[in-house]
C-alpha cells in the first residue's frame, strides 16, 4: 500500500513529461490521455486517503525524501485531484491547445501539487514547490508569442520565487537548530533558529497564497488560459500557500508571534483585496482579487490555530472558485470578452451556466446555507477566542465579500442594453456557444457547492474534525452564524443599487506592483548595473592576454611551491623516518648480550640523571 503515494504524484508527472517530450505528434491523443490519467489519479488519491500510507526514501543523512497522509492531506488530496480532472475535461471541451503541451504541463503541475499535499519532509516539499512554480510560469505564459502573457508569467514567477527563498532559509535554520528536516519536527528547533524557521515558512506561504504584500502577481496571472486560472487559483498553487500555513500551525504556535502576525495579515488581505475586487471591471480580475481575499480566511485560520476552519475554507473555496473561473472562461470563449460592461445580462443569454455562476457567487458572498458561510464561521469562531478585534476584521472581510459577489450577480442578470453586443469579441473571437461537456463540468461543481454544507450535519462534522485532530476546536454558535448570515444578506441587498457606481472606482491593486518596482526591482537593477560597470572598467584596464598571463604565472608559482615546498618537505620527512627505522632495526638482533648491554647502559644513564637531579 505504500506504493500509493509515489503513484499519486508520479503517474500525472511522468505522463505529463512524456506528452511534453512527444510534442505535436501527441496533440490528437493528449486530451484523452490526460483525462484518463487524471481519473486514475483521483482513484489513487481516494485509496491513499483511506489507507493513509507513509513512505520514506533515503536522501540525506537524517533527512529522507518522505511522503505521508496526515488527516489534513487525507481531506485535501481527493479534492485537489477531482478539481484537476474536471478542469482537464473543461479544457478538452474548449480545445485549449496545443493540446500536448497544455495537457502535459497541467499533468506535471498536478503531480507537483499532489506531492506538495503529501510531503512530510522539506526535501520532498522543496522539490514539489520548485516544479509547481516552474510549471505555473509556463502555464500562465502559455501563449508564448504574446509578450503581455509571457510578461505576466514572468512577474508571477519572480514574485513567488522571491518569497520561496523563505523555504530555503527555513531548511537551513531547521538543521542549525537541531530540528532536522521533517515537517512535523520543525517546531522543535532550538533557540532563535525556531523563529527563523517560522519566518521563512510564513514568507514562502504568503507569497504562494497571494497575500499582502505579494498579492499583485495574481492579477497578472489572469493572462493565462481560463482552465489554468480555474486550477491554479482555486484548488492548487494559491491554495497550497494557505495549506502550508495550516499544515505548519504547530510551528506558528510555538513562536507565539508568528500566529498573531499571520492571522492579521490574513484578515487585512480579506478586507483590502475584497475592496479591490469591488472596483474591477474585468470578471477574471474580480475573481482573482476575491481569491486572495478568500485565501485570507485560510491564513487567518492558520494564525488563529484552527486547522478545521482552514481546511474547511480550502475545500469550500476550491469547489466554488473553480466553478466561477470555469464559467468566466466559458463566457470568454463564447462572447470573446470578460469585461463586465459587455457581460451585462449574460445570465439571461446562457441560463444554465448563469444559474451555476449564481450559486457560486452566492456561496462566495457567504449566504446561507452554502459552504463558504459555514467555513468562514468556523474560522471566525477561533478568531473570536483570540481577539475581538480580529473577529471584527474577519466579519468586515465577510461583508466585503458579499458586496463584490452581489455586484457581479446584479450585472449578469440585469436586462442587457441594446448596445451590449458592441463589446463582444474585444479580446478574442467568440464562438457564441458553450460546449456540452464544459456545461456538464460546471453543473457537477455546482452540485458539489450545494452538497458541501452536509459536512456540517451533526453526524458528519465530528468525523472530519476528528480526522483533522480538531475535535475540541471551537465551533460557531447559532448567534455567530445568524450574525454572519445577516451581515451577508444586508450587504448584498444594499449593493444592488450601487452596482454601477462601483465601476467608477480605481481598478489598481493598491499600488502593490509599482511599489515593488520602486522599492525592490529598480534598486536591484541599479546595483547590478553598478557592479557590471565596475567589472567592465577593471577588465578594460587589463591588457589583452593579461588575465591569461596572470593566471598562468600564478599557477606556475603554486606549482613551484607544491614541488619544492610541500613535496620536498614530505620527501625529507620520509627519508628521516627511514633512517630512524634502520637504526632502531639494528638493535633488534635477537642476541641476548646486545639486549643486556642496552639495559645496563640505560640503567647507568638513569642513575646519573637521578644523582644530578638531587
Amino acid at each position: 500500500m505504500s506504493a500509493l503515494l509515489p503513484l499519486a504524484f508520479l503517474l500525472p508527472a511522468i505522463t505529463g513529461g512524456v506528452l511534453l517530450l512527444t510534442g505535436r505528434r501527441a496533440n490528437g491523443a493528449a486530451p484523452a490521455v490526460a483525462i484518463t490519467v487524471a481519473a486514475a489519479t483521483v482513484a489513487v488519491a481516494i485509496a491513499a486517503a483511506v489507507v493513509r500510507p507513509r513512505v520514506a526514501v533515503p536522501f540525506l543523512p537524517g533527512a529522507p525524501f518522505e511522503a505521508a497522509m496526515p488527516g489534513l492531506s487525507a481531506v485535501l488530496l481527493p479534492v485537489v485531484t477531482v478539481v484537476a480532472a474536471l478542469v482537464l475535461v473543461f479544457a478538452a471541451a474548449e480545445r485549449t491547445g496545443p493540446a500536448a503541451r497544455f495537457h502535459g504541463l497541467m499533468l506535471l503541475f498536478t503531480g507537483a501539487v499532489v506531492l506538495t499535499v503529501v510531503a512530510a519532509s522539506l526535501p520532498a516539499l522543496l522539490l514539489a514547490w520548485e516544479v509547481m512554480g516552474a510549471t505555473s510560469y509556463a502555464l500562465i505564459g502559455f501563449v508564448w508569442r504574446d509578450p503581455v502573457k509571457t510578461g505576466a508569467g514572468f512577474v508571477a514567477f519572480t514574485v513567488t520565487r522571491t518569497a520561496d527563498l523563505g523555504l530555503y532559509l527555513a531548511a537551513g535554520a531547521a538543521v542549525a537548530g537541531g530540528a532536522g528536516l521533517q515537517l512535523d519536527a520543525l517546531a522543535a528547533a532550538q533557540g532563535p533558529w525556531l523563529h527563523v524557521v517560522a519566518a521563512g515558512v510564513v514568507v514562502a506561504a504568503l507569497g504562494k497564497a497571494a497575500q499582502l504584500p505579494f498579492s499583485f502577481w495574481l492579477s497578472r496571472a489572469m493572462e493565462g488560459p481560463s482552465a489554468v486560472s480555474a486550477l491554479l487559483h482555486s484548488a492548487a498553487m494559491v491554495a497550497m500557500g494557505g495549506y502550508l500555513l495550516v499544515r505548519m500551525e504547530p510551528l506558528l504556535a510555538a513562536t507565539r508571534w508568528a500566529g498573531p502576525v499571520t492571522a492579521w495579515i490574513g484578515a487585512a488581505t480579506a478586507v483590502l483585496l475584497g475592496l479591490v475586487a469591488i472596483a474591477q471591471q474585468d470578471l477574471k480580475q474580480v475573481l482573482a482579487a476575491s481569491t486572495a481575499s478568500q485565501l485570507g480566511f485560510v491564513v487567518l485560520a492558520a494564525g488563529a490555530g484552527t486547522v478545521a476552519g482552514g481546511t474547511a475554507q480550502l475545500v469550500a473555496h476550491a469547489a466554488v472558485k473553480s466553478l466561477l473561473f470555469l464559467v468566466a472562461g466559458a463566457w470568454l470563449a463564447a462572447l470573446g470578452t470578460k469585461q463586465l460592461p459587455a457581460l451585462i445580462g449574460v445570465g439571461r443569454r446562457y441560463p444554465l451556466i448563469g444559474v451555476a455562476f449564481t450559486v457560486g457567487a452566492a456561496a462566495l458572498a457567504g449566504l446561507p446555507p452554502l459552504p463558504l458561510w459555514l467555513s468562514k464561521e468556523t474560522v471566525l469562531a477561533a478568531a473570536a477566542e483570540q481577539s475581538p478585534a480580529l473577529y471584527a476584521a474577519g466579519l468586515l472581510g465577510a461583508g466585503v465579500a458579499a458586496a463584490y459577489s452581489a455586484r457581479i450577480l446584479v450585472l449578469i442578470w440585469r436586462r442587457p442594453p441594446a448596445s451590449a453586443e458592441a463589446g463582444f469579441d474585444s479580446e478574442e473571437p467568440g464562438s457564441r456557444r458553450v460546449p456540452g461537456a464544459a456545461s456538464t463540468v460546471m453543473v457537477l461543481l455546482t452540485g458539489a457547492a450545494v452538497l458541501l454544507p452536509l459536512a456540517w450535519l451533526p453526524g458528519l462534522q465530528p468525523a472530519w474534525r476528528g480526522l483533522l485532530g480538531a475535535g475540541g476546536a471551537p465551533a460557531a454558535t447559532p448567534l455567530e452564524l445568524t450574525l454572519s448570515a445577516g451581515i451577508a444578506v444586508v450587504v448584498a441587498v444594499s449593493t444592488i443599487p450601487l452596482a454601477r457606481a462601483a465601476g467608477r472606482l480605481p481598478t489598481g491593486w493598491l499600488g502593490l506592483e509599482p511599489a515593488a518596482q520602486l522599492l525592490v526591482a529598480r534598486p536591484a537593477g541599479r546595483v547590478a548595473a553598478l557592479l557590471a560597470a565596475g567589472d567592465d572598467r577593471i577588465l578594460a584596464r587589463i591588457p589583452a592576454g593579461g588575465v591569461a598571463g596572470a593566471v598562468t604565472r600564478a599557477a606556475g608559482w603554486f606549482a613551484a611551491v607544491d614541488e619544492r615546498g610541500i613535496t620536498g618537505a614530505m620527501t625529507g620527512i620520509a627519508a628521516l623516518t627511514g633512517r630512524a627505522a634502520r637504526r632502531v632495526r639494528a638493535w633488534q638482533t635477537g642476541r641476548l648480550e646486545h639486549y643486556f648491554t642496552a639495559a645496563v647502559v640505560a640503567t647507568v644513564a638513569l642513575a646519573v640523571v637521578l644523582i644530578v637531579a638531587r
